[in-house]
């Protein structure tokens, strides 16, 4: 059986994938401040999917760039590898190993009502979404279950591929005797979306029709404060917070709120009686003061990858520790024969 106490702390992992150029605002505020926070309160394991990247076609060249920039964004950000553990996830050979144990156990019907598959298939078209896209959130429980981790971080989108994995956890525990702990989902409740600034009713994405709306922590710091002082507001001219009336004018709140630690009645109060366009000047001053730091940083993490990739071994190393002891007790519970000098 495997063992569940991890010294004084819980164990968390998540990950983001390297899809693009640049992490975007939305990723940063949704997702790697509180990666930072909790790398201080738990045993936090942060990785890079790749494997998950190529359920949908890559040219090989720009996923090992994106993937070395995604892990210098991360570290930049203030992942520090000295308190948690930072790898890209096809240098650990387990997660591909423990997926395929999960795919036997897992049900065509079951893996059909991911909504996720369901979503992107019907925007690729069924001929071309491959098996990969149809399986990867067996992956995704490979890649939780591996760590025997408490507690997954994800947004409420992500609540259902958390859910899987704790009933792939329970069946396999049923079915072969206890290997897995059951995760729960940590749903990061106190952080609000970040919006597309041109499309304030749609999430920020890579995947928007236009990049007028988004804020990629690797852009220019002119380009960072031209696309806030450009976001759509409304025609009115009080600044207040109302999702439903004035999601453009909502939307900056938020990000100025989540940037300064203050609330958004804070913020609202202090601009009372102003206009729009002093709310995004002094926005596009703190976005810009607080991106730029990460972008510089980033630039100097990618001038050498050699210690860029050494740092990433290093995490490889750490994970593949706990990663090898959960798949031998697997691999021994469904009963494949051990190799000889016990090695996989």
């Amino acid at each position: 059986m495997t063992t569940t106490t991890h010294g004084a702390r819980q164990r968390v992992l998540s990950g983001m994938q390297p899809s693009g150029e640049s992490l975007h605002l939305g990723n940063y505020l949704g997702a790697l401040v509180h990666w930072v926070r909790m790398q201080d309160e738990y045993e936090a394991i942060y990785f890079i999917p790749d494997l998950h990247a190529i359920t949908v076609p890559q040219e090989p060249g720009e996923l090992a760039e994106r993937t070395r920039r995604t892990a210098a964004q991360y570290i930049a950000g203030g992942v520090d590898v000295d308190k948690c553990t930072l790898f890209v996830q096809s240098h650990v050979p387990e997660h591909a190993q423990l997926g395929w144990v999960l795919n036997c156990i897992t049900g065509f019907g079951e893996a059909s009502r991911m909504t996720q598959f369901k979503d992107k298939s019907q925007k690729q078209g069924a001929d071309a979404a491959s098996v990969g896209l149809f399986t990867y959130p067996i992956l995704q429980a490979a890649d939780i279950l591996l760590y025997q981790p408490e507690g997954v971080p994800v947004g409420e989108d992500q609540r259902q591929h958390v859910e899987l994995s704790r009933d792939l956890a329970q069946r396999f525990n049923s079915r072969f005797g206890e290997a897995f702990v059951v995760p729960k989902p940590f749903i990061q409740k106190e952080s609000a979306k970040i919006y597309d600034l041109q499309n304030p009713t749609a999430k920020m994405s890579k995947s928007a029709s236009s990049a007028t709306g988004l804020i990629n922590l690797m852009d220019d710091p002119k380009v960072t404060a031209k696309r806030i002082k450009s976001a759509v507001t409304d025609t009115d001219t009080e600044i207040r917070f109302d999702k439903e009336a004035k999601p453009g004018i909502s939307n900056l709140l938020t990000i100025y709120s989540m940037l300064t630690g203050k609330t958004i009645d804070d913020v609202v109060g202090d601009f009372q009686g102003r206009m729009y366009g002093h709310l995004k000047t002094e926005l596009a001053d703190i976005v810009v003061s607080h991106l730029e730091p990460i972008r510089l940083r980033t630039e100097e993490l990618l001038a050498d990858p050699a210690e860029l990739d050494r740092l990433l071994a290093r995490g490889a190393e750490k994970a593949r520790t706990i990663a090898s002891a959960t798949l031998a007790d697997v691999y021994s519970k469904v009963g494949f024969l051990p190799p000889l000098g016990g090695a996989r």
